[in-house]
């Protein structure tokens, strides 16, 4: 169910994967840079899509805790550390996010970043969520 309408100015090309932009209304939930380490703040992967797999459990985890769920998400900004690391791992990034989320793809942007604060983080990611009223 579809809680959020997704914005496609006419005539313009659907995105694969995420959304150009998003309205909805509620109660906002947000979550702070998560980064894939578990919840004693340590990092059981290495790998990206491993890392990425503990950091989308940690949002929806966060998500949890004030009543949002993976449907209820309206964008998020994504930061890793190597560009070609995640154009590479493309496909396993997005089976394990179409295990956790579904098919919710809202409004995002990937960005490479020269480093995280984490030393051993790949990727970090801000989530934003409206719950509806």
């Amino acid at each position: 169910m579809t809680i959020h309408k997704t914005l496609l100015p006419e005539g313009w090309v659907r995105p694969k994967g995420y959304a150009n932009g998003m309205s909805a209304r509620g109660r906002i939930v947000l979550t702070g840079g998560l980064v894939g380490w578990n919840h004693e703040g340590k990092f059981e992967a290495k790998d990206l899509v491993g890392q990425f797999r503990q950091l989308i459990s940690n949002t929806l985890a966060v998500l949890a805790a004030d009543g949002a769920g993976p449907e209820h998400i309206v964008r998020m900004t994504w930061y890793v550390v190597d560009r070609d690391e995640y154009v590479d791992n493309l496909a396993g990034i997005g089976a394990v996010y179409r295990e956790l989320i579904g098919k919710n793809f809202p409004a995002m942007a990937v960005v490479q970043v020269v480093a995280l604060v984490e030393p051993e983080a790949r990727i970090e990611i801000e989530t934003t969520a409206i719950v509806p009223e």
